[in-house]
């Protein structure tokens, strides 16, 4: 045996394989592209420990996050026609949200879930961008006002996560109809003298920040997140001139005044408890 084999050989004692080492170890930001161990990342909340991006997150990890001790009770998803229109583009509707499904483990793009957020009661809706981009259809739709609902019940305030690339073309005007329907079930909330509270989170858009994106009574944003109508190109094609390049962010909407405050996902829960003091004082009494 030559001398490079018995070296080759002692070596692949005490070197991992390529199978051997987990191909989940590290993460890349996608904020300043360093690595980081997917462990720390954890730990830190998915935010980036070197330039402080919040990743984006599904609605259990923000579930745990945000209710005390992690302790929470799922709302069932109520059911709904799945392909109303039986829609099809390169791929069938339902092949579509098959796909979703089995990539999240969800039944749709939006989850309720009810505990305590600082030793109060409180309903919050998370929307998972990575069920088909968090788009609202009619499932997100009823699941929204199924919230608002249990909310009432709980006489608690409603709390909703949004995330979303809008209306889902899919549904057509079905998905178009859960804009007035959510406005009707906030204007509920309301009436039973409940706070609504949003959580804007990266990236909002369309027709959910046309819709109950924008109608809380508090306006939270995680730091930096995309928050817009539409694109920037279409409205830098639209008025011919040169937006900022911190336009549609949300410190740019914190300093115009369309929000209340930017929030590090860390200091979340604090802000949440505090707000919900302030606004359920009266169903505290």
């Amino acid at each position: 045996m030559s001398w490079l084999s018995r070296v080759r050989n002692a070596l692949s004692l005490v070197v991992p394989t390529a199978k051997e080492t987990p191909d989940n170890l590290w993460h890349k930001c996608k904020g300043c592209g360093q690595l980081v161990f997917t462990k720390e990342l954890a730990d830190h909340l998915h935010v980036c420990p070197h330039c402080d991006h919040h990743e984006r997150i599904g609605p259990k990890q923000r579930f745990g996050q945000i209710f005390d001790d992690g302790r929470y009770t799922l709302l069932l998803p109520p059911r709904v026609a799945e392909d109303p229109l039986k829609f099809r583009d390169t791929k069938r509707y339902a092949e579509r949200i098959k796909a979703a499904r089995a990539a999240t483990g969800e039944s749709d793009a939006l989850l309720n879930a009810r505990g305590m957020i600082g030793g109060r009661k409180a309903v919050v809706g998370v929307q998972d961008f990575a069920f088909m981009g968090g788009s609202m259809g009619q499932a997100v739709g009823e699941a929204f006002v199924a919230g608002v609902q249990a909310a009432i019940a709980d006489r608690a305030p409603y709390i909703i996560f949004t995330a979303s690339g809008g209306a889902r073309m899919q549904e057509g005007i079905l998905s178009l109809m859960q804009m007035p329907r959510s406005t009707v079930a906030i204007q509920m909330l309301h009436d039973a003298g409940l706070p609504y509270i949003v959580v804007l989170t990266d990236p909002t858009s369309g027709g959910v920040m046309a819709a109950y994106a924008m109608l809380g009574d508090i306006q939270i944003a995680e730091p930096k997140a995309t928050l817009a109508f539409t694109g920037r190109r279409v409205i830098e094609q639209t008025i011919r001139e040169k937006l900022p390049d911190d336009f549609q962010t949300s410190e740019y909407y914190l300093d115009h005044g369309m929000i209340d405050m930017v929030v590090a996902r860390k200091d979340l829960p604090a802000t949440l408890a505090k707000l919900i003091d302030y606004l359920c004082v009266k169903q505290a009494a």
